[in-house]
């Protein structure tokens, strides 16, 4: 008998603005550049890649490229997408532990 899966796609399960900031936060957190890139480019694909390359002022296809894991965005990409996603970052100091 052979196993049928599905492709899993975070983005379907990120539809309010609190899972999408949620993601976003965890993302920042950690400080990986490809978890950021990807996390965003997850909340990108929920809210609709197309309007959100148009807002950022950049073409889907390039989107889709510089947001994946393996992307590297330019920090003027970066902040359209932010712009375009809704969402701000915060800076705090990072208190030692």
């Amino acid at each position: 008998m052979t196993i049928r899966t599905t492709p899993f796609d975070p983005a379907r399960y990120l539809d309010t603005p609190e899972s999408q900031a949620e993601l976003l936060s965890d993302a920042f957190e950690t400080g990986d550049a490809s978890y950021i890139a990807d996390a965003l480019g997850i909340v990108a694909r929920a809210k609709g890649m197309t309007q959100i390359a148009k807002e950022a002022g950049v073409t889907r296809e390039a989107l889709y490229k510089t947001l994946s894991a393996k992307g590297d965005p330019k920090l003027t990409t970066l902040l359209g997408v932010l712009k375009a996603l809704g969402v701000q970052l915060a800076v705090t100091p990072k208190h030692a532990a």
